[in-house]
């Protein structure tokens, strides 16, 4: 009996299709796995003495959390890390998470190197569905101040007045803060294409139905649950 043989070109091009199709498969992976990292951080959040006030959590209208923002320097400083932001809706539920990078750098006294668990709180949703498919600055078009810790904030805590974005941020290095004056917050399009399957804009993905991604379905319970501690 003849065996039939598949002309080179056709075996080529299964090749070529198995590859990228490997190569979309870890992609998504690597996606996830960052949705799983920002879960894992906001619960250590949630598990510390001085955590993020859920009275804060309830008003704030859209959240970021990055793992492992890497922070270097010797005098200038330079950030860089990714991670995924979130908006709360009109119900009060959460969005599926958008993912975005943050770059940039500062000038003051510091000096080492750290890999920083970041959270940034908006009190705003606008600030995070305007940015569509451009960026902004942090501490140049939106204020950033270090936000009021504890289980509940006090009565004479104005946090709903002072800035439009409160950071929180987990250090394990040399530093003893951190500095966000000047670093840029930017939609990662890439990231959202390997994790979502297709591309889609910021604003697609926070008004899109949620996703049944039980890796999602875990980061929206963890953020809801400390807002309602």
């Amino acid at each position: 009996m003849k065996t039939m043989k598949l002309p080179k070109f056709r075996i080529a091009l299964l090749l070529c299709a198995g590859l990228f199709l490997n190569i979309s498969v870890n992609a998504q992976e690597k996606e996830e796995k960052k949705v799983e990292a920002a879960t894992t951080v906001l619960t250590d959040f949630s598990k510390m003495k001085e955590s993020i006030p859920s009275d804060l959590l309830a008003v704030t209208e859209g959240i970021i959390v990055v793992p492992k923002l890497i922070n270097a320097g010797f005098v200038i400083g330079a950030k860089r890390g990714k991670g995924v932001a979130m908006v709360k809706r009109a119900d009060g539920t959460w969005s599926n998470p958008v993912f975005v990078t943050i770059t940039g750098g500062s000038i003051g006294a510091q000096i080492g190197v750290q890999a920083v668990d970041l959270v940034l709180v908006f009190k705003h949703s606008s600030s995070l569905t305007d940015i569509k498919k451009s960026s902004f600055t942090l501490g140049g078009d939106l204020s950033v101040a270090a936000g009021p810790v504890g289980r509940n904030t006090t009565a004479n805590t104005d946090y709903k007045l002072e800035a439009e974005v409160y950071s929180y941020s987990r250090s394990k290095g040399l530093f003893a803060g951190i500095s966000l004056n000047g670093a840029s917050l930017a939609i990662d399009a890439q990231a959202n294409t390997n994790f979502y399957g297709k591309a889609a804009t910021a604003h697609k993905i926070f008004n899109a139905p949620d996703n049944s991604a039980a890796t999602i379905k875990e980061l929206k319970s963890t953020l809801t649950d400390m807002q309602a501690k």
